[in-house]
């Protein structure tokens, strides 16, 4: 048995229910859906830094996404039917689940450390929601 830093090397929950470990690099995501058939059935575990908006919004089509706030202060934005819907995450341990099909993205009040949970098959980033 090894230590593994999540913000450096991800786990991927494979349809087996097994997990793959993959350190990340600046083609993470292609080299997911090439070695990992598209991403298929798996989830992303993964941890991330964040002291800015997100320059894009996301949608992951397979499943619900959960993304918890590690430390920091940030907003999630959702997209239902055109309009934004905000939630606060402010507490270490605060978390959401954002609903199959759903834009979202984040707006920081502070710099902030994610963990994310994510259905990653199909998964889709836009400027704006819905620009796809």
């Amino acid at each position: 048995m090894r230590t593994h830093n999540l913000a450096k090397t991800r786990a991927i929950l494979t349809p087996a229910m097994q997990l793959a470990l993959k350190d990340q690099s600046e083609t993470f995501y292609a080299e997911l859906d090439q070695e990992f058939g598209q991403f298929k059935g798996h989830v992303l575990i993964s941890q991330h830094d964040f002291d800015e908006a997100w320059p894009t919004w996301e949608i992951h089509p397979k499943g619900d996404e959960l993304v918890m706030l590690l430390s920091g202060d940030t907003e999630l934005v959702l997209s239902v039917d055109g309009k934004e819907q905000t939630t606060r995450l402010s507490e270490p341990g605060d978390y959401v689940v954002v609903p199959r099909n759903t834009w979202h993205t984040a707006r920081p009040y502070a710099p902030c450390t994610m963990l994310f949970v994510t259905p990653g098959e199909g998964t889709l980033n836009a400027e704006e929601p819905g620009a796809v």
